[in-house]
C-alpha cells in the first residue's frame, strides 16, 4: 500500500497548483524508489516510457512556429477577418467551432483543432473582437470569461467527438478489455455507435450555452459601465463622457 504514496503526491501537487510536469515526474520517481526499483531502473521506465511516446515532444516544433504566426500578426488578421463579418456574434462563431471539433475529431483528425494551435492565436481573439465591435471594450473579467468558453468549445468537442473514431485509443482500450476479460465479441463500431447520441447532446447542450453566452456577456458589460443592455458601444461611450462632465 505504500506505493499509492505517488497518488497522494499527484493529489496534492494540483490542488496546491503546482507545475503538472513536475508533479507527475516527482511521483513516478517516488511511486518507483517505494515499488523496490532502484534509481537507473527508474531512468530507464522514463526514458523507455519517452520513447515509445515521442509525439509528446511535438510542442517543441509547433510553439515555435505559433509564436511567429503571433508575432506577424496572426491575432491582428484574425480580429480584422472578425470586424469584417458583422453579423457573426461570438457565441455563433464558438458554436460553430464546437460543432467543426466535434465533427473533426469524429473523423480522427484530433490535431485539427487545439489550445495552442487554433484557441488561443485565432478563435479566441476572433470572439473578442465580436464583442469589442457590438460592446466596446472589454472588461478584464468578461474577458476571462470569453476566453473560457472558447476553451471549453474546443475541450468539449474533442472530448465528445473523438469517442465517435472508430480508431480512437480509449475505444480499442475498452474493446480490448472487454474481449479478454469477459470473452466476448465487442467491436469498436458498437461503441462508437452509442457514443453518437452522446455527443450530439454535448453539443445541443453546450452549443445552447455559448449562444447564451451573448446575452450573459452583454449584461455584465451594460452593468459595468452602466447602460442597457442592448445599447451600442456607441451610447455606451457617450454615456461615459456625460457622466465624466456631469462629475466635475
Amino acid at each position: 500500500m505504500i506505493v499509492l504514496v505517488g497518488i497522494l503526491i499527484v493529489v496534492a501537487g494540483f490542488a496546491t497548483r503546482r507545475n503538472p510536469l513536475l508533479v507527475v515526474g516527482a511521483a513516478g520517481i517516488v511511486t518507483g524508489l517505494l515499488g523496490g526499483l532502484s534509481p537507473v531502473k527508474v531512468l530507464e521506465t522514463f526514458g523507455t516510457g519517452f520513447a515509445s511516446s515521442r509525439s509528446v515532444t511535438l510542442f517543441a516544433v509547433t510553439l515555435p512556429v505559433i509564436g511567429l504566426l503571433e508575432r506577424h500578426g496572426l491575432q491582428e488578421q484574425a480580429r480584422t477577418l472578425m470586424n469584417r463579418l458583422a453579423k457573426v456574434s461570438a457565441g455563433r462563431l464558438l458554436a460553430c467551432y464546437l460543432v467543426i471539433r466535434q465533427l473533426g475529431a469524429a473523423l480522427g483528425l484530433t490535431a485539427l483543432g487545439g489550445h495552442p494551435q487554433a484557441v488561443r492565436p485565432m478563435i479566441a481573439p476572433m470572439a473578442e473582437a465580436a464583442v469589442e465591435r457590438r460592446h466596446g471594450t472589454l472588461t478584464e473579467k468578461a474577458r476571462e470569461r470569453l476566453r473560457s468558453f472558447a476553451a471549453s468549445a474546443d475541450n468539449v468537442g474533442l472530448f465528445f467527438g473523438e469517442d465517435c473514431f472508430l480508431a480512437v485509443g480509449s475505444i480499442l482500450l475498452i474493446t480490448g478489455f472487454v474481449n479478454a476479460t469477459y470473452h466476448t465479441s465487442l467491436e469498436p463500431v458498437q461503441l462508437a455507435l452509442w457514443a453518437v447520441p452522446t455527443a450530439v447532446c454535448a453539443t445541443l447542450v453546450h452549443g445552447l450555452r455559448l449562444l447564451r453566452l451573448d446575452t450573459v456577456l452583454a449584461r455584465d458589460l451594460a452593468t459595468a459601465s452602466g447602460r442597457p443592455a442592448d445599447a451600442p458601444a456607441g451610447a455606451r461611450t457617450a454615456a461615459a463622457t456625460l457622466t465624466a462632465e456631469d462629475s466635475k
